[in-house]
């Protein structure tokens, strides 16, 4: 299924979205064991903690980039999210320019109620944006869509890096 925007890109664009949607999954790298700082991050966020959340997802994102061998990105967390007339930005995805490193930037909070995001969305919020960086680096997409198999492989991320929090919490 291709979204509705889809008709309106350029044929070169619409070769990159297709190539983007033909690839549905995206496992966790060898040798990542993230479990302990996917708990981290919880920890950190049930605690209303912003800068041990940062540290942690810093950490998680330094731990996968480094598998999947692709250049690193900085992490931000900031405390609530922007809104305005298009709602609220929950994350946001700068790819590198220039000298400036590629950088994650999530939101902790909501910005109406300004209330913790719920772990599982934040944890899909960061992984939604570090599956941008990996479009442009280990897929090496000219330019990263919001396209069915991008979702798909940000699902499957999520839920690998949730298994491996569960398996560790069961050992």
């Amino acid at each position: 299924m291709r979204f509705s925007y889809y008709d309106r890109l350029s044929p070169a664009r619409q070769r990159i979205y297709r190539k983007s949607d033909a690839i549905e999954t995206i496992g966790l790298p060898r040798d990542v064991a993230p479990g302990a700082l996917v708990a981290q991050i919880r920890a950190a966020l049930a605690g209303q903690d912003r800068a041990g959340a940062q540290s942690a997802c810093q950490r998680l994102v330094d731990a996968l980039v480094s598998g999947y061998k692709v250049p690193p990105v900085r992490v931000r967390v900031l405390a609530q999210r922007p809104s305005g007339d298009y709602g609220e930005l929950h994350g946001l995805y700068e790819p590198e320019e220039g000298r400036t490193k590629a950088r994650i930037t999530v939101w902790m909070r909501t910005a109406q109620r300004r209330q913790v995001v719920a772990f599982k969305t934040f944890l899909r919020t960061l992984v939604h944006e570090l599956c941008h960086h990996l479009d442009y680096e280990l897929f090496v997409l000219e330019e990263t869509f919001h396209t069915e198999g991008f979702y798909k492989r940000e699902s499957s991320l999520s839920n690998a890096l949730l298994a491996a929090e569960a398996s560790m919490a069961a050992a």
